[in-house]
Formats: C-alpha cells, structure tokens, sequence
C-alpha cells in the first residue's frame, strides 16, 4: 500500500622458510667445506572456511517450499515480532555451493506488523515470498538492471505515523510482486487480488517510522539494493516475523 560482507573466506598459506649458511675456514691443512643445511618450518595447519548454508537461513520447511527453484537471489526481511514495526533486512545470493550472505540492514515495515492475509487498511505487511520484477521513483535510474520507470508519479508528501515528513520516500522504490501485475511499473494499480486485498506493497526510501504496508530502508541501501538486484537472477524477497518465516 503506497502513503529495505560475504563471509571473509581465510586463505589457505604455508610459510616454507630457508636458512643456509656456508663456511671456509683457512687452515694449514684441507679441510673440506661445512655442509649446506636447509631447515624448513612445520608447515602451519591450513584454515578453512565455514560452508556456505545451502538453504536460506530462519526459514522453515512451509517457507523454503515457496522459494522458486530458480531464484538466485532473495532479499530477507525478518520482523522483529509479529506485531513489531521493525525488521532486518539481508540480501543472499546463491552460489554453487549455497547462500551468500550480503549485510544485514535495519529496516521498518507496517505499523502493526505482520499478517498472513493481508487486507488494504490492516496496516500489516504481507507474509510471504514475492517476485521482484519492477522498479522506479522520483529520482533516476541509478543504475539498476530491472526495468525502471522515473517520474513525478513517485512523489511522497504528508507526514508519517510519528510525525515525520515522508518527503523522498518513493525516491527509489522496487515493486513487491503481492496483489499487482509483474511487468508494469509500480505505479500500476491493477490488483488481481482485488482491491480488497490491497497493494503497492514495495520497498522504498525509510522515512524514520513505520509503514503502511511496505518495507522501508537507507537511501543507501536502496541504491545498493537497486545496483544488485538482476532480473536475470530471479530475485525474490521473502519476508515476515521470524517465528512465521520458521514455519
């Protein structure tokens, strides 16, 4: 409804060190060379890196069962209760031999918190796993590789649930696949759900307080998000209170 690193892998190193020396002492008599002699240190034991998960991590079997096959990429977005206007926010992506994790981010999301069947006015963002195939805002393209619609359409005006401006909201918003047609800009209102059901769920610039619905982060993780995200990929956000997503 309109008005959110990698683990560092130890190189493997082993010091081989050389000591030699060689001597001639002049004598009366021959007197053969002192031998070279070589001493190499143990070898220091090799360090490796934890695995990388091969599933994503807090989520449970019902919510694992959700994510396509091919998503290469998931944004995870883990309330801090159900009922709680905050959340963590953490971008994977899957490698041959599992999920990376990128930063964790702090994020705000509906006022009331979560829901399983979201309703337009509940002021509780959605439970579940969303395709991300659009964005847009009232600033420019900073370089994302989805499709990205500019325009004063993205213009915020008002005051939030504390008071604060929401002006530079929607500078940068990614559209959330729940309740709207995949392919459009987010500013497209069509709702195969039925109006009923809500929409123009995205994620958005923060504003300093809870949403309506939506998923708010940092400018600068906005424009992170924006210039990582590939349509190529097949990202996803999988989002909600923690015990929900641990179903």
């Amino acid at each position: 409804m309109i008005p959110h690193k990698p683990r560092a892998v130890l190189l493997a190193t082993t010091l081989l060190l050389t000591g030699c020396g060689t001597g001639a002492v002049a004598t009366s008599g021959d007197r053969p060379p002192a031998p070279h002699r070589t001493t190499t240190a143990p070898s220091r034991p090799t360090a490796t890196a934890a695995p990388l998960p091969r599933q994503l991590p807090g989520l449970g079997p019902t919510t694992l069962a959700r994510v396509p096959a091919e998503a290469r990429q998931a944004v995870v977005v883990t309330g801090h209760g159900r009922d709680s206007a905050r959340s963590d926010v953490v971008l994977y992506e899957r490698t041959g031999t599992g999920w990376k994790a990128g930063e964790r981010w702090p994020a705000h999301n509906a006022l009331r918190g979560w829901t399983d069947h979201h309703r337009a006015g509940d002021l509780r963002s959605p439970i579940g796993v969303f395709t991300l195939s659009d964005a847009g805002g009232l600033w420019p393209d900073p370089g994302t590789r989805l499709p990205y619609d500019q325009g004063r359409g993205f213009t915020a005006t008002g005051t939030g649930f504390e008071g604060e401006p929401l002006a530079g909201s929607f500078d940068y918003v990614i559209a959330i696949d729940y309740n709207r047609r995949p392919g459009t800009t987010p500013l497209d209102w069509t709702r195969p759900l039925g109006a009923g059901r809500g929409g123009g769920i995205w994620l958005h610039v923060d504003h300093g307080g809870p949403t309506q619905g939506c998923v708010s982060l940092s400018r600068a993780h906005m424009r992170a998000l924006l210039r990582t995200l590939d349509p190529g990929r097949h990202p996803v956000v999988v989002m909600g209170d923690a015990a929900s997503l641990a179903r």
